[in-house]
């Protein structure tokens, strides 16, 4: 894999915040990074029809099944589930418990970011170009 600069960033973020959110567009690595650097962490992909059911219909059984955390992929699929992250967050401490991923901003959706304000940080990944990934390759060789 590509060592991408934000990853530098996407560490020190998350020693600062209880979540942390990658965004960007499609073929951005966004999944990529975000298991990469929280191996430790359960993945789940909320495009699975199953588990997207189950956290549309019992957000709070959805999260309480995650007490250490997990990366949720796709999160903009369950926006309900932003104000049972808010409840937990506000009783949990420690940092990074939450790693959430989306193609589309949905940061900026109002329910959501009040919900969320002062708990996330957030990193955009744009996807490589040739050019930025020549020059990394060409300075771990």
């Amino acid at each position: 894999m590509i060592i991408r600069h934000s990853e530098k960033e996407f560490k020190a973020l998350s020693k600062n915040f209880k979540i942390v959110a990658v965004t960007g567009p499609r073929q951005s690595v966004k999944t990529t990074l975000v298991k990469k650097v929280f191996s430790d962490k359960l993945y789940v992909n909320l495009e699975n029809p199953d588990t997207r059911r189950f956290a549309i219909e019992d957000p709070k059984g959805f999260l309480n099944s995650y007490p250490k955390g997990v990366i949720l992929d796709e999160v903009q699929r369950v926006p309900d589930i932003f104000s049972y992250l808010q409840q937990i967050l506000d009783k949990s401490k420690g940092n990074s418990r939450f790693i959430l991923t989306g193609s589309n901003n949905f940061l900026l959706q109002n329910n959501i970011s009040q919900s969320l304000a002062g708990r996330v940080a957030y990193l955009f990944l744009l996807p490589l170009s040739f050019g930025i990934s020549y020059q990394i390759l060409k300075a771990a060789t």
